[in-house]
């Protein structure tokens, strides 16, 4: 997952002093903020002053006389805002990391301030008639490619934003959009509250069959609450997936995992199923306003897959096989489970324990003894050594301001040994931490005249923290993790874009970035570069890298279904095109269980009262985008492997310039044919996930496509953000990828 606003662009005024670290000129080294001196108390004034800032620009640009121009009309608007977004970057990375009652205060009452500021200036007619004039005479303005897609990108936004409407339409909309702003926010903290106060409480003899570095975790989870002699089990996946693997206990496993299930569904305080309904309720009167059937057609209209038809035909075309597949893996199990229990009927929160016997029996792999080898700083060496090899980049520890004491800074630095940016990594679970992985901006990439502005990047996790001298050791699919963040951290750092309003890619591009990284985490020739054992230091050896990749397709019919269920779900949310009152789990239940005929015992990665990604973060039918996204990577890795060079340098520089560096100054798909050469074959991906029967004669992209709708390319000049360097990478060892003090 990644968190992304909009980008920051330059401004010539610097404010006077204030005392508020926030509105004051930052004095830190890199530009990084000054999280030293920030507090609570200080987001506030700091958002009130500069949206007040952000209105008198506004202002600027409406009372202009002058005839509208791309300068005065579409560049103005562009660097308009700098001191809100940057204060705006801040406070949302915090408010997801590090959320304490102050800063929760200061969210309840500010952001729906701030979606209203964002409003008004959206849906002012008298800026809107300026940006149109640009746009209606844009054919004639002499613009080069980029200034034409910010141009047309701009008005766009106007327009999806209700621009086209009149009175109480747009009073309407408004209204709308500041409900399902405060909403958004309840929702957040009702399922911060339901994962802090679930845990499972055990003694020493009910967690005896765990494995010592599990028992330690939980032991000092327990201390951390004040609790001797005890050990804690929580809604934290890294917490709660190792009890659920290896705890002999079924009526335990049962009791925890119904908890993770119930999250924001137990009638209380913090229940969210009337939230989801009132939210559902406004999109479909939103979409309806903005003259979409459905809040899914408004979405998709934006992004590659251009309809809901696009993304639901990518879905079918998954599930059937992953189900099949799911249901076989069930067959394996349930022998089993029948040995155990001869009598009972084989459960969802049964799933994680018979699956790694049926791993240990099938392919000798035991998780537990891989971990030994995915230490932390381990795999961070890893995803370190591997960003060298391709992109001759490398990463200095530094000292600097940080918002809290468990993060590790690194400056960032290119082959060239020019400054690229710097990068927070946040590793471990906390009461004032949103539950999962994702990685966002503090500051963006912009352009000061004409000089590049390094951002500065973070990436917040939940591991496994360390305990005593054992250090936080992960799991396969938490080093994935890692790897997955670290590549939206580097699309972040190789931002090379021009203006602000081209920042960003389409919502079901923007996870390439990122999972094409997780393709390189396991091959045999990286791996061995950085996994080696938390106490002898041997490298991993080649037959449990063997075992490994042997073991790659093992319950993938599991993980896909739960993944395809979960954006199915989304999808039909929000495909509605008539709302009345309705049963949230009756709805869900059909349409998994009735419609699609999943199976009792999987339950969609993420239920609709705890589904974060679309009621809270920005993924509203948008959580298929990780399986779009997956055709991309798959594919583009494919290119890789064709060249029998996984890190192959010209390949990695095409990627870097041609996709990473270039924002959103392009079309996703435009930027992907040219580092591809072609569309994107769904077969890599179908492949991976064990999805795929060779048919006698591979179809082809022709044949088997995307299915995207065709791009309709902006008149003008070719466009580089700024000159490309030409990389000479010299491969460094994984442990040389970090530069020591």
């Amino acid at each position: 997952m990644f968190v992304m606003t909009l980008n920051i662009s330059c401004s010539k005024s610097e404010p006077e002093a204030t005392g508020n670290p926030l509105l004051d000129e930052w004095t830190t080294p890199m530009g990084v903020p000054p999280f030293d001196l920030i507090r609570a108390e200080h987001y506030e004034p700091a958002f009130e002053a500069t949206m007040q800032m952000h209105n008198d620009e506004i202002d600027a640009i409406v009372r202009n006389t002058a005839e509208p121009t791309f300068d005065n009309v579409i560049l103005a608007l562009d660097n308009a805002g700098i001191k809100l977004a940057e204060v705006n970057l801040i406070f949302g990375m915090l408010s997801s990391s590090d959320l304490d009652d102050k800063m929760q205060e200061v969210q309840n009452r500010m952001m729906p301030r701030l979606e209203e500021h964002y409003n008004r200036i959206m849906l002012n007619d008298s800026l809107f008639m300026r940006v149109k004039a640009v746009y209606d005479k844009r054919q004639t303005l002499k613009l080069d490619e980029v200034q034409m897609r910010l141009t047309e990108k701009t008005y766009n936004n106007f327009v999806r934003s209700g621009a086209l409407l009149q009175g109480a339409d747009k009073e309407r909309l408004m209204a709308i959009n500041a409900e399902l702003s405060a909403l958004t926010i309840r929702f957040g903290n009702n399922l911060l509250a339901e994962n802090a106060n679930f845990f499972l409480e055990l003694d020493a003899q009910q967690v005896a069959d765990l494995p010592e570095g599990v028992r330690n975790q939980a032991q000092e989870a327990a201390l951390a609450m004040g609790k001797q002699n005890s050990y804690v089990f929580t809604l934290d996946k890294p917490s709660m997936i190792p009890f659920l693997t290896y705890s002999t206990d079924r009526d335990l496993r049962r009791q925890l995992y119904d908890g993770y299930l119930m999250r924001c569904n137990n009638d209380n305080e913090y229940d969210n199923k009337q939230i989801i309904e009132d939210m559902t309720r406004l999109r479909v009167e939103k979409a309806h306003l903005l003259g979409y059937d459905s809040y899914s057609a408004y979405v998709t209209a934006d992004q590659m897959a251009g309809t809901p038809e696009a993304v639901y035909k990518l879905l079918d075309e998954v599930w059937e096989p992953a189900l099949e597949s799911a249901k076989k893996e069930l067959e394996e199990m349930e022998k089993m489970f029948k040995k155990d229990y001869p009598n009972e009927t084989f459960e969802k929160s049964d799933w994680w324990y018979y699956a790694e016997k049926v791993r240990k029996q099938k392919y000798q792999l035991d998780e537990e003894a891989v971990r030994q080898y995915l230490s932390l700083d381990n795999v961070r060496n890893g995803m370190f050594y591997l960003a060298n090899r391709l992109y001759g980049i490398t990463f200095r520890p530094i000292s600097v301001p940080k918002y809290h004491a468990e993060c590790s800074v690194y400056e960032v630095i290119d082959v060239d040994e020019s400054h690229l940016g710097v990068l927070y990594i946040d590793p471990y679970p906390r009461k004032s931490k949103g539950g999962g992985a994702w990685c966002g901006y503090f500051t963006e990439q912009r352009y000061v005249d004409g000089e590049r502005k390094a951002p500065v990047v973070g990436i917040v996790c939940n591991f496994t923290p360390p305990v005593g001298d054992t250090p936080s050791l992960l799991t396969f699919d938490e080093a994935e993790t890692l790897f997955h963040e670290f590549g939206h951290a580097l699309h972040f750092l190789f931002a090379d874009v021009r203006y602000r309003g081209l920042a960003e890619v389409e919502g079901d591009f923007v996870e390439l970035p990122s999972q094409i990284m997780e393709n390189w985490a396991f091959e045999p020739e990286i791996i061995k570069e950085y996994a080696t054992h938390h106490r002898t230091g041997t490298v991993i050896p080649d037959n449990l890298i063997e075992k490994i990749q042997r073991a790659s397709l093992f319950n993938q019919g599991f993980i896909t279904t739960e993944l395809a269920a979960a954006a199915l779900i989304d999808m039909d949310i929000h495909s509605l095109t008539t709302f009345s009152d309705m049963d949230v789990n009756a709805f869900e239940e059909y349409n998994l269980a009735t419609r699609r005929g999943l199976i009792e015992q999987i339950e969609p990665r993420y239920r609709y009262t705890y589904f974060a990604h679309i009621f809270n973060g920005g993924y509203s039918s948008g959580y298929y985008f990780y399986l779009w996204a997956e055709v991309l990577d798959k594919d583009a890795f494919a290119a890789f492997k064709q060249r029998r060079d996984i890190c192959d340098g010209e390949l990695a520089r095409s990627f870097r310039y041609d996709v990473l560096a270039q924002g959103g100054q392009k079309p996703g798909m435009e930027m992907y044919r040219k580092f591809r050469g072609a569309d994107p074959d769904k077969v890599p991906m179908l492949r991976a996930r064990g999805l795929w029967t060779e048919p006698e004669v591979v179809d082809t992209l022709a044949a088997d496509s995307l299915a995207l709708p065709q791009l309709n390319t902006a008149p003008g000049r070719p466009v580089n953000a700024m000159p490309r360097k030409e990389l000479s990478v010299k491969p460094k060892r994984a442990s040389d990828a970090t530069i020591e003090l």
